[in-house]
């Protein structure tokens, strides 16, 4: 079985009913399964910063969705997260893709090293990487990281029901693909 299939299962014992967010390299294998489900509905959207919005009304209407975003997109959606699901306490789960993350590594730096004016201007990496889970710090945002051999169903199920007790938005950063 795949992993986006076994991820959707994760999805479908959540009881998550929407997914919500922009494709990309990274989770487009995901809305590739999740399109094909006839229980779970896909709500594309245009900029990052719709899919809090989109996800905070869903939720109000007694819905359960996911938000799946890239990292760039998280950073330039922080004020619709700020305004909606946080302000709210509303418990949406965020599965944020990681771009950088492959160019770090393959850099040999790690993602939490201090950020220098140099770091942050180094053009064989890609910021986002660096910036990713420090905004969710700033934010107050509780996160865990899936990489390497972790399983990107048992984290998504799990940030799932992070987010559902602690009444809050949870982030898992994807630091790895699907497949």
């Amino acid at each position: 079985m795949s992993k986006p299939t076994e991820t959707l299962r994760a999805l479908t014992a959540r009881g998550v009913t929407h997914v919500v967010g922009l494709p990309d390299s990274v989770s487009g294998p995901l809305f590739d399964v999740v399109e094909r489900h006839p229980a779970i509905r896909m709500v594309t959207v245009t900029r990052e910063g719709e899919a809090f919005a989109i996800a905070t009304g869903l939720w109000m209407g007694g819905a359960s969705p996911l938000v799946v975003i890239q990292n760039t997109g998280l950073l330039e959606s922080g004020d619709a997260l700020r305004g909606t699901a946080l302000r709210m306490s509303a418990p949406i789960p965020i599965l944020v893709t990681g771009r950088g993350y492959t160019k770090m590594r393959a850099a040999g730096i790690d993602p939490a090293e201090p950020l220098t004016r140099e770091l942050l201007a180094q053009i064989d990496i890609d910021s986002a990487a660096l910036l990713t889970a420090r905004t969710l710090d700033a934010w107050g945002i509780p996160h865990a990281s899936c990489e390497g051999d972790d399983d990107p169903a048992q984290a998504v199920y799990d940030t799932i029901g992070a987010s559902r007790e602690g009444e809050q938005p949870v982030a898992l950063i994807m630091a790895r693909s699907f497949t």
